[in-house]
């Protein structure tokens, strides 16, 4: 019982010392987070999940069309022509894919639709950044006015 307290307590001592060794970062205990290395956050995992994603999207779509074309010339007795057809509209529907998803442009049904609601969101992103720099000027502004007056008043 005492031998499971005492490694308990030495596992515990190492952590800290693990801990304060990396400065507190909750990656640095497993080594991701060297001093030379970029911090294992969000962005690493989302440009993984990308990669992955965009292999996955090219894959099954050359699958796809080519398994439509093998069932097509199955059925219609004309050797590899539809296969091979179908094999290249599988890769020109995955290139589009990957284009829309490296693109931002996933959301939306059809490409011209993406496109253009996503001219419309960033429009929108940039009209509400814009406001809000304007309000924080137009205060400052008033700021500014209001201890011009103070000054004039004062004296």
């Amino acid at each position: 019982m005492s031998d499971d307290r005492d490694q308990r307590e030495a596992l515990d001592d190492l952590g800290a010392r693990i801990r304060a060794a990396g400065g507190g970062k909750p990656g640095a205990a497993n080594g991701l987070d060297g001093p030379g290395e970029p911090d294992a956050g969000p962005g690493r995992g989302a440009g993984l999940g990308l990669g992955m994603r965009i292999g996955v999207e090219l894959v099954a779509t050359l699958a796809v069309g080519g398994g439509i074309g093998y069932m097509i010339d199955a059925w219609a007795g004309t050797a590899p022509l539809f296969m091979v057809v179908f094999l290249f509209l599988g890769g020109a529907a995955g290139v589009s894919n990957v284009y829309r998803v490296v693109k931002g442009l996933d959301e939306g049904v059809g490409l011209g639709r993406a496109i253009e609601a996503k001219k419309r969101h960033d429009a929108e992103q940039g009209q509400a950044e814009q406001g809000q720099a304007e309000h924080g000027q137009a205060e400052h502004g008033q700021a500014e006015h209001g201890r011009g007056e103070h000054g004039r008043n004062g004296s």
